[in-house]
């Protein structure tokens, strides 16, 4: 019995070492088989990683694309009326004609194009976005001016205080303007822009003068005029390329005034020298050279300028009032302003500034003698909103406040800028 136990057991013993060595091979090939597959997934993952390398870059070159234009001012035209210049302007034109962006990964992005044509829209005329490169603007304008003085002279001498000798006049001028003006912008390049703008003034003034002396005398005159305006030409061009999305942008532009309109020498005069007419123009050619800027500052746009306006003097060589007028040279003037625009929405934004504008003296010759008038200080509060209609249209308002004695008491402008193609 023992011994059949030893064969027994060592027949087991023997098919045990069998089985493992035959299990050996097999385990071999099973941990060979799932490094296999392990490599495949890693090589599987690096390639998706790859692959979503090469999305993120395409999706990056997409926003930038979006975000350039508004920063290098090829917006499409957002420009104010209100603002400013705008801002503001609201100096406005249509909303920019681009290709919707590509659909992204990115969860939350913000239409950042829209936003910003907003923010800028309501910045005054002058120093609103470009427009781009082939596209046509149609700006119809309308303004509208009221300003009203009332003065009291004395031409004499006083004996004792309640006691005068001499002439007391004392005025009152009431004077208003309608401007319905047109005006074509064009972008030669995304970086330069030319505007033509063709106004037509209507202007009526009424004033009344009453002067005592020996006996009360009360004048009443009203005054009418319809004419052509002075037409300008304009050249506005960016001159750096912002690289991040809050650097500032600067504009410099070249504005030609004409001398279309009738201006102060082309009206009648009676034998006292006073004007039987209105002039529609200044009768002067003029140049005017400015420097503006665009500051984003996300949720707003802040803007300013500076400009200065060269009159070309001329000789008139006419008798008013029997007097002799020779060579006439018009004060130059220098401006400056500053201002914010605000978006509330992709559609309306709205702006506030200030514009303080010093005119110096007129200098004329009559007779033999040169005389000078004296300066001048224009200084106005702006107010503008703007409102995009469509994708091709956009309402602009402007609002100007006189705030010094010589600025005019209220300036309205209503823009409605088309984007034609």
């Amino acid at each position: 019995m023992s011994r059949g136990k030893c064969r027994f057991a060592g027949s087991a013993s023997v098919m045990v070492l069998a089985q493992l060595a035959l299990a050996q091979p097999a385990a071999a090939q099973d941990v060979t088989e799932r490094l296999r597959d392990l490599e495949a997934i890693v090589a599987a993952q690096a390639t998706e990683l790859q692959s979503q390398r090469k999305q993120l870059e395409i999706q990056k070159a997409q926003i930038d694309a979006l975000i350039l234009p508004t920063q290098d001012l090829s917006m499409r035209r957002g420009r104010g009326g209100a603002l400013p210049d705008q801002a503001v302007q609201a100096t406005s034109g249509p909303a920019p004609q681009s290709d919707p962006p590509m659909p992204t990964e990115t969860v939350g992005e913000p239409p950042q194009q829209e936003d910003n044509a907003a923010e800028v829209a309501a910045v005054p005329q002058e120093q609103g976005v470009l427009t781009p490169a082939g596209q046509l603007v149609l700006d119809p304008i309308f303004d509208y001016t009221q300003s009203a003085t009332d003065r009291l002279v004395f031409r004499g001498f006083e004996l004792i205080p309640g006691i005068q000798v001499g002439l007391i006049e004392a005025s009152k001028a009431r004077r208003e303007s309608i401007a319905p003006t047109m005006a074509l912008g064009y972008g030669l390049t995304n970086r330069l822009e030319i505007e033509v703008r063709v106004p037509y003034m209507h202007r009526y003034d009424r004033i009344q003068v009453a002067q005592q002396r020996d006996q009360g005398i009360v004048r009443n005159l009203s005054l009418k005029e319809n004419a052509i305006g002075d037409v300008e030409v304009a050249l506005r061009y960016q001159l750096n390329r912002p690289k991040g999305g809050q650097d500032p942008i600067f504009i410099g532009s070249l504005r030609a005034k004409s001398d279309t309109g009738k201006g102060p020498f082309d009206i009648g005069y009676d034998e006292f020298g006073v004007a039987t007419g209105l002039a529609t123009g200044s009768g002067f050619w003029g140049v005017q050279p400015g420097l503006s800027f665009l500051l984003p500052s996300d949720p707003v746009v802040i803007f300013g300028g500076v400009s200065y306006l060269w009159h070309i003097g001329r000789d008139i060589n006419r008798t008013v009032g029997g007097a002799f007028v020779g060579h006439v040279d018009p004060g130059d003037s220098m401006s400056g302003n500053i201002g914010f625009g605000f978006a509330l929405n992709p559609r309306f934004s709205f702006s506030l500034g200030y514009r303080q504008s010093y005119i110096r003296a007129t200098r004329t010759e009559i007779g033999d003698i040169t005389t000078k008038s004296t300066t001048l200080q224009v200084g106005s509060l702006n107010f503008g909103m703007s409102y995009r209609l469509n994708e091709r249209v956009t309402a602009n308002f402007g609002f100007e406040f006189g705030v010094t004695e010589d600025a005019p008491d209220l300036g309205v402008t209503i823009r409605f800028p088309v984007s034609l193609f």
